[in-house]
């Protein structure tokens, strides 16, 4: 069985990071459920293990919080959806790339909830969006937003760390670093994709979806 949990408010970052760990310790020594716990979190940058000091463009601008699950530098804060996915993915198969594509899933099938087409791109961590609304690049490409960042850290085989989505973010704090190292797109939200979608509504969203994916 898996608990889900949402906390109200905005929930300090060390805090959240030490209740991860301390909850996957305990579900690999079988003392605790699998936990999908969502999050809101103050301004902040976070730095992955594979983040580049180059892409901190304003370090004083956030608290920076350096952190051990994969990925660069993301921002979190009010109005982003922070996903904590604590399961046991050595029961769930231990394949890690499967686990990763499940999480890609779960987050591209809560966008269709909203009619919102969520992509997977080659090189591109996160889950991408086609912007019809916005001109092509000189090359012609089309733009493309990122909606929704993944970065996750195994211990004992126990999953933590997880997503974010983008619900109605303040998309000018992500100016204050290179988002996953990527400087030719931009991101996105799902209001600022013209949509009047909620906290509330995504968090049914995922987990009517959860189920499906995993």
């Amino acid at each position: 069985m898996v608990e889900w949990e949402i906390t109200e408010g905005l929930t300090d970052y060390e805090t959240a990071a030490a209740r991860m760990e301390a909850r996957a310790e305990a579900i690999a020594a079988g003392e605790a459920e699998e936990l999908i716990w969502l999050v809101e979190h103050p301004p902040l940058y976070t730095a992955g293990t594979s983040a580049n000091a180059r892409d901190l463009v304003a370090p004083d601008r956030f608290p920076v919080h350096e952190t051990k699950r994969g990925g660069q530098y993301t921002y979190h804060g009010p109005g982003q959806r922070v996903v904590y996915v604590m399961l046991n993915v050595g029961e769930r198969g231990r394949d890690v790339r499967a686990f990763v594509k499940q999480l890609e899933a779960w987050v591209i099938a809560t966008l269709d909830r909203f009619n919102v087409k969520g992509e997977i791109r080659d090189g591109r961590v996160g889950v991408w969006v086609v912007r019809d609304d916005k001109p092509r690049s000189v090359t012609g490409d089309r733009t493309e937003d990122k909606i929704a960042a993944i970065g996750i850290r195994l211990r004992r085989w126990v999953s933590f760390h997880g997503i974010s989505i983008n619900v109605d973010p303040d998309l000018e704090h992500f100016s204050g670093i290179v988002p996953c190292g990527i400087t030719e797109h931009g991101v996105t939200s799902l209001v600022d994709l013209g949509l009047p979608v909620t906290m509330e509504d995504v968090d049914v969203a995922l987990k009517q979806t959860f189920e499906d994916v995993f």
